[in-house]
């Protein structure tokens, strides 16, 4: 069983399954997924992108010029997307398991007198 993927890597990796992105555009989709959480920096961005290059689960997409500035597009790739779903997967069952044990009779979430 794969480690668990750290939240910031995730939420690149959430954002590389819409289209390939620029670095800003990552920064700023993995802030709008975070709803403000998680504020990428470009030096983790670009340690975290080179890492998941590295390990095959992102990929230099395209290289264009803007305003006189290079930006570079990454992509997910198929062994990326399979990481995304399996960490997905894994989240899925600990949230049904959390909820499952909220709804329980006696838990602090439970209501008073047990389920109605």
């Amino acid at each position: 069983m794969p480690d668990p993927l750290r939240e910031p890597t995730f939420l690149i990796l959430m954002a590389l399954a819409g289209e390939p992105l620029h670095g800003y555009g990552l920064i700023a989709e993995v802030d709008r997924l975070s709803e403000g959480r998680v504020a990428l920096r470009p030096g983790t961005l670009y340690g975290a992108l080179d890492r998941l290059c590295d390990d095959g689960l992102a990929a230099r997409d395209r290289e264009e010029v803007v305003d006189g500035r290079l930006r570079r597009y990454y992509r997910l790739t198929p062994d990326g997307e399979a990481a995304l779903r399996a960490e997905t997967e894994r989240m899925r069952r600990h949230v049904a398991a959390a909820t499952a044990r909220l709804g329980r009779p006696g838990s602090a979430a439970a209501p008073a007198g047990g389920p109605a």
